[in-house]
């Protein structure tokens, strides 16, 4: 069966295509009007096919000119979206047998998770995009994009030119002396460069400090509670058993840690500004946990995600600058700051660790390219960094007042925590759905509930993005994120 071809501009269409080759029907929703971009709705139309078994392994495309054709879009718009499902190998393409659905376990999984929450976890990155509300990622507008593409372009050509050798797997030399130049006037620590490990983002490096830790398995690990998801799933997967510590305005409760969880032998925190309720760790809490740390031997993890990124007042110096024992070992990143594209994370490893912390990145370290590492650090050098900082707090201080009052007049109680608006709901209401249904809409909130442990309680609300709440589609997001709601109560 052939569809006429859409050649509406504006309308909201739904397809169902059929072809001969294709016993099934492939959905696909275009919303012109939509805050995502028609390269991710079709994304998202794929995926969500695959997840529903309409699309199983092996399954036939049709190709992207007849796609184009029957969607009304242009052809580049159908193949950048299946380009993009390329590369996460979730379709494969050949002359002689077309464009098929990806015939791997993953996508298997995928395929037979009807009705889990299997896409968005594997392929959330695609399925939002740019979407406004959507944490872990900075503002891409207001970055100086040419003169970091003129940087990189140079890193670039010195990399090809340079001698065929091995990079350093500790990080490029002038990159760990510019990140332990700028910790020092930006988080009061003070390191050399060879306590710095340059890592692929937090992820990287988290995974590589849990290694040198050698923590026995089975040890207790103090995780905030809210507090970051993938870092309490990461825990798990290190064979450690996760304990719950509140989290209060004053950032988590040592004391509670304390009194219930003695005999941990590590705590992973976020003292600069909570994840995800934005409190700062009080100076007696930040003592009373080095002190802690210092009298049983344990360690402590500090995720520094936002580093100096504080919008409403001075950020607080960084936990590593006071550990005067050498337990506190400070993990930061570049995502929020300047694109979390670039994998760079970093370690600073107390004294008495970094010989371990060598071994480790020797054998099994796996740091980002140079060419990303010299040219962040001539962005870092020449002054570039510290500029484009104070621009973004300006940035996302207006945002996030302007997207607190958008929804507070609508009568929701609204909490600004890092770069998140938290938007509380009744406990009942069903902030998952919520979230999900949403991204429908070209949004892409997180649910607040997600971040509290499984076992516990769990509190009902909305994290939406700051950085992505751009000013000119706030009135309209807003009111579709109020009705969507407003469809749970």
């Amino acid at each position: 069966m052939r569809l006429p071809r859409f050649t509406s501009k504006n309308q909201k269409s739904i397809f169902s295509l059929y072809h001969d080759s294709m016993p099934y029907a492939l959905d696909i929703r275009i919303d012109r009007s939509a805050a995502s971009t028609l390269t991710e709705q079709i994304c998202f139309g794929i995926l969500a096919a695959i997840r529903s078994g309409a699309l199983a392994p092996g399954a036939r495309l049709p190709s992207w000119q007849a796609l184009a054709a029957q969607l009304g879009v242009a052809r580049g718009t159908v193949k950048s979206a299946y380009e993009r499902l390329a590369d996460e190998q979730v379709i494969v393409s050949s002359r002689p047998g077309g464009t098929r659905v990806a015939d791997h376990p993953a996508t298997a999984r995928v395929a037979q998770a009807a009705g889990s929450d299997a896409v968005p976890e594997l392929y959330q990155h695609l399925l939002v995009g740019s979407a406004m509300f959507q944490m872990g990622v900075p503002a891409s507008d207001f970055f100086p994009v040419s003169l970091f593409a003129r940087l990189r372009a140079h890193a670039a050509r010195r990399e090809v030119a340079a001698p065929a050798v091995y990079p350093d797997p500790r990080g490029e030399s002038e990159f760990r002396r510019e990140i332990a130049a700028h910790l020092a006037l930006a988080r009061g620590i003070e390191c050399r460069p060879s306590q710095i490990f340059v890592t692929a983002g937090f992820a990287g490096a988290l995974e590589i400090t849990l290694r040198v830790l050698r923590v026995a398995t089975g040890a207790t690990a103090w995780m905030e509670n809210p507090g970051f998801f993938h870092s309490r799933r990461a825990l798990e997967l290190a064979q450690l058993v996760s304990a719950p510590v509140p989290v209060d305005d004053e950032g988590m409760d040592v004391a509670y840690g304390v009194e219930h969880f003695p005999n941990a032998t590590l705590a992973l925190v976020t003292p600069g500004q909570q994840a995800p309720l934005g409190g700062t760790l009080s100076l007696s809490r930040r003592v009373a946990l080095i002190e802690w740390a210092a009298r049983t031997g344990a360690w402590v993890i500090e995720d520094d995600y936002l580093g100096e990124l504080q919008l409403r007042r001075r950020a607080a110096p960084a936990l590593a600058s006071l550990d005067g024992h050498g337990r506190v070992i400070h993990i930061g990143s570049f995502s929020k700051t300047i694109s979390p594209s670039l994998r760079l994370g970093f370690i600073v490893a107390p004294a008495d660790l970094v010989d371990r912390f060598n071994e480790a990145v020797m054998c099994l370290g796996s740091s980002p390219g140079p060419a990303v590492q010299q040219a962040t650090a001539r962005f870092m050098s020449e002054g570039h960094y510290m500029r484009h900082l104070r621009r973004m707090k300006r940035v996302y201080s207006a945002r996030g007042e302007a997207l607190q009052i958008a929804m507070e007049r609508k009568g929701y109680q609204v909490q600004i925590g890092g770069l998140a608006a938290i938007v509380h709901l009744p406990d009942d209401l069903p902030d998952v759905a919520v979230a999900k249904e949403a991204r429908a809409l070209g949004l892409a909130p997180e649910p607040l509930s997600t971040w509290f442990a499984s076992d516990g309680v769990r509190k009902s609300g909305l994290l939406l993005g700051i950085a992505t709440a751009d000013e000119t589609k706030l009135s309209i997001a807003c009111e579709r994120l109020d009705h969507l709601i407003g469809q749970h109560r």
